[in-house]
């Protein structure tokens, strides 16, 4: 059986779950023509049996792909902050990081104190007042960009290390 890198794969998974919905496409658009009353239609260049049996062997190696990326990720671990974590993990660890650093970008740049001013034919000027320090949410969201960047680095190199079983050939 032959090999590719986790990272192919998943690259390949995507390639091919594109190519299902142009098979999607292309079926509808063979399945169906106009003709005058009375005469035949021309027969399509591929018929919807044809597309439907390489949309379903498609999908089939979608299938098979999701699984072995499911397992390699469950799998294979990194080191992060010396702790292991399983691909999935650090994955997930990335995406909340990332999030983290959105908020806090958010925080970082509000101003510590901004005028408000009231309603029409009000004269009362109100202040809105941050509760904390904008400036220390800046820094912390710089902090877990930088954090998620590197774990993604660290995902991206273990992608290129880990080798499923898949034979990639008819797609090559």
């Amino acid at each position: 059986m032959a090999h590719i890198l986790l990272a192919e794969a998943v690259k390949l998974k995507s390639i091919l779950l594109k190519r299902v919905q142009e098979l999607e496409m292309e079926i509808m658009r063979v399945g169906f023509t106009v003709i005058e009353k009375g005469t035949l239609p021309a027969p399509p260049i591929r018929t919807v049996e044809a597309i439907d049996l390489e949309m379903n062997d498609i999908r089939n190696d979608i299938r098979k792909l999701d699984r072995l990326i499911y397992e390699a990720n469950l799998n294979n671990t990194i080191t992060y902050k010396e702790d292991p974590l399983t691909i999935v993990e650090a994955i997930e660890l990335a995406t909340q990081l990332r999030a983290q650093a959105r908020v806090y970008k958010q925080l970082g740049s509000h101003e510590k104190q901004r005028i408000q001013f009231g309603g029409y034919g009000e004269g009362t000027t109100y202040v809105e007042v941050a509760l904390y320090e904008p400036e220390e949410y800046r820094k912390k969201a710089l902090d877990f960009e930088k954090d998620a960047n590197k774990l993604s680095g660290l995902i991206n190199a273990k992608n290129y290390s880990v080798t499923i079983a898949f034979d990639e050939e008819k797609y090559a």
